[in-house]
């Protein structure tokens, strides 16, 4: 999938970038598929922000996705592909023998017409989902559970890949795209391949506009505020920080700063950390 550019016509085109949208065959989703999507503005139950800039952007329905795959051994026809404002990778839409229709993210080389499957009876193709037991050691793969019957929940970003490095007794050993290091029981499914839509990484935003339209609101530096509003504020013109690190508007530490639990109960299924 290629990116588009444009002629510096203004000044939010002439560093702008948008995808060519190559991958996409559908362009209306599946309405028995869809359902709405409250938006709250970063507010919690209580009516109290507790994410900062947040709100507004375009209208939004939320795509069923199927992250558990649970029809084994029924082929599905892929009926296109579509646009999914919700996440950045594409979605597929496939069809079941039975009628029934779902969505599963969208890998790459996955085209209109193919058939996918899970279950053990799988090839190892891209889009195909089975337990991590019956993948080869060495294979591609996303969309990896983290307990058997969850559904996945790693590696589901556009462009990510995790590589199946071992397997030893009822774990696999599973190298995430950080660079970590993972222990995944084996009978947990994963899906063959690479999330597709790999350029979304390339885009550039171009203009503010285009941040307010996915629901972000602008973002003030907290050097320029008074020092009763922020720790870094204050000072005659530029300043410095003025600690020993930079904090946050509360006066915890920010960039680079721990918040891991020191004893977490699945730090024992990390077998090598990402850095």
């Amino acid at each position: 999938m290629g990116m588009k550019h444009f002629r510096p016509t203004t000044p939010s085109l002439r560093n702008m970038t948008v995808s060519t949208f190559d991958e996409i065959t559908k362009s209306t989703p599946e309405k028995s598929l869809l359902t709405t999507k409250k938006k709250n503005a970063g507010r919690n139950s209580y009516g109290r922000i507790t994410v900062r800039h947040q709100g507004g952007g375009n209208r939004q329905k939320y795509r069923l996705v199927d992250f558990k795959r649970r029809k084994d051994d029924m082929p599905a026809t892929v009926i296109g592909i579509e646009y999914d404002p919700n996440r950045s990778a594409n979605i597929a839409l496939i069809e079941y023998e039975d009628g029934t229709k779902s969505y599963i993210l969208a890998p790459i080389g996955l085209k209109d017409g193919d058939k996918v499957v899970s279950g053990e009876k799988a090839d190892i193709k891209p889009g195909n989902c089975m337990k991590i037991e019956n993948i080869p050691v060495g294979t591609m793969i996303h969309n990896i559970e983290l307990n058997p019957g969850q559904g996945g929940k790693l590696v589901r970003a556009a462009g990510q890949e995790a590589q199946l490095m071992a397997k030893e007794g009822k774990y696999a050993h599973v190298r995430l795209p950080s660079g970590e290091m993972r222990l995944i029981m084996a009978v947990c499914r994963a899906t063959i391949g690479t999330v597709g839509n790999s350029d979304h990484e390339n885009v550039k935003l171009g203009k503010a506009g285009r941040t307010r339209h996915l629901g972000k609101r602008p973002e003030v530096r907290g050097s320029v505020m008074n020092p009763n509003d922020h720790p870094h504020g204050g000072g005659e013109g530029r300043a410095p920080v003025g600690h020993a690190g930079p904090m946050t508007p509360w006066g915890k530490p920010a960039l680079g700063y721990k918040t891991r639990k020191k004893n977490k109960q699945s730090d024992k299924f990390i077998v090598k950390r990402r850095k």
